[in-house]
């Protein structure tokens, strides 16, 4: 066990959340920390100022429970990315506060004790072509908001109808990041990245017909882009454009 771990099982004990007897069976057993199925990194928020997400596929809803209990034996925040909803529904169950975010497909267990405020400078603007991309910008809302980010959401403003994304220009022109969400061909994000300053992360997404090719397209358009000042997260990963956007967004905050 680290120093932050015992940190973080004194001050439980000290707080009244935990007895000295659990304490000192969770001192004493390290499979409650390691198990063979997860190696869970709570050291992860002192290095890098983000806590571990549990990446939902692929894994039991047990698996998911003991994960979670271990980060919130941490006083750490629990966050499952790519959940199904019966999956959800069992760790609601087990976890009843859980909060479940069906369309971003998110769970998110909250730390035992409050976090305190960030220093963040400004918002994180997440601007969505079409209503088939939404999961995917809903899962970069729900986690920038879960890392202590205030978020606009732009929604339905895809170049199919160019003057829904030019009326919200000048709202966009303060936000300190935009993650631009995207399929078919991908345009919104070099359309958004020449009209703000802010440094844009575009998202391409599954969505398209047959010779999109699964998002392919997309991401090609993107990364072709003739608009500098655009970066491109893989396909359909609305959690990496969020990490992002919160490390510029925190940067910025300490400057």
């Amino acid at each position: 066990m680290n120093p932050t771990d015992i940190q973080a099982l004194l001050n439980r004990v000290r707080g009244g959340l935990m007895s000295v007897d659990e304490a000192m069976l969770l001192l004493g057993d390290s499979s409650a920390f390691e198990r063979d199925f997860a190696h869970v990194d709570t050291d992860r928020p002192r290095r890098t100022g983000q806590p571990e997400a549990i990446f939902g596929e692929g894994k039991t809803a047990e698996d998911i429970i003991a994960i979670l209990r271990r980060l919130h034996q941490s006083d750490q925040d629990g966050l499952v990315t790519r959940l199904d909803t019966d999956k959800a529904a069992h760790i609601q169950d087990v976890l009843p506060g859980c909060e479940w975010h069906q369309r971003a497909r998110v769970l998110r267990y909250p730390a035992p004790s409050p976090r305190p405020d960030r220093a963040v400078r400004g918002r994180i603007a997440i601007v969505c072509a079409g209503t088939s991309d939404l999961p995917v910008a809903e899962e970069a809302a729900v986690i920038a908001e879960a890392y202590g980010n205030p978020v606009d959401r732009y929604w339905d403003v895809g170049v199919s109808g160019i003057h829904r994304i030019m009326g919200h220009a000048p709202a966009l022109q303060s936000a300190s990041a935009i993650i631009v969400v995207a399929g078919m061909e991908g345009a919104l994000a070099s359309v958004v990245t020449g009209l703000v300053s802010a440094p844009v992360i575009a998202v391409p997404t599954s969505i398209g017909y047959g010779a999109s090719f699964g998002g392919i397209s997309a991401l090609l358009g993107m990364l072709n882009s003739c608009a500098a000042g655009v970066s491109v997260v893989n396909i359909d990963n609305g959690f990496g454009a969020a990490v992002m956007a919160d490390r510029v967004n925190r940067r910025m905050g300490d400057t």
